[in-house]
């Protein structure tokens, strides 16, 4: 007896790229742009915008997420999404030029690591010292003097 094959999902590949495009996010060649110092700016800095999540105010550079408020965006800090994300954009991202190197035209130099760090939501004051709210004033007074 030969085998046949079930055919349980024939006729759904409309529902499949419905799938693939509705949950579609940034990749990390994108974002690494999104990174840098005059992107990221714009990015934090954005206008009102009412049809965003928390009106475009509260923005996850390395997910590429916005979030209702403030401390949403920080509960997001601590889990692992956010932890996996940051891992994965240690490594320099594919390029050109790796690619040529690859093929033959050049010599082999291995991905560097870089350091990520998490974005600061900390508010700032003028002088650009941290204003923390939620800390006893004789602690405040000694993160002042350890900050002198």
């Amino acid at each position: 007896m030969t085998y046949k094959r079930k055919k349980y999902h024939h006729g759904d590949t409309h529902l499949k790229k419905r799938w693939r495009v509705r949950n579609r996010k940034k990749d990390l060649d994108q974002i690494d742009d999104d990174i840098k110092e005059e992107n990221a700016e714009k990015l934090l800095n954005q206008s009102v915008d009412l049809d965003l999540p928390g009106a475009a105010q509260h923005y996850c550079l390395h997910c590429a997420r916005y979030f209702i408020n403030e401390q949403s965006l920080n509960e997001h800090f601590k889990t692992k999404v956010h932890k996996r994300r940051l891992k994965a954009l240690e490594l320099e991202p594919y390029t050109i030029e790796e690619s040529e190197r690859a093929a033959g035209h050049g010599n082999f130099k291995q991905a560097a690591k870089r350091k990520i760090v998490s974005q600061n939501t900390e508010k700032a004051d003028a002088d650009g010292d941290a204003i923390i709210d939620d800390i006893s004033p004789s602690k405040k007074q000694k993160i002042t003097q350890d900050a002198a």
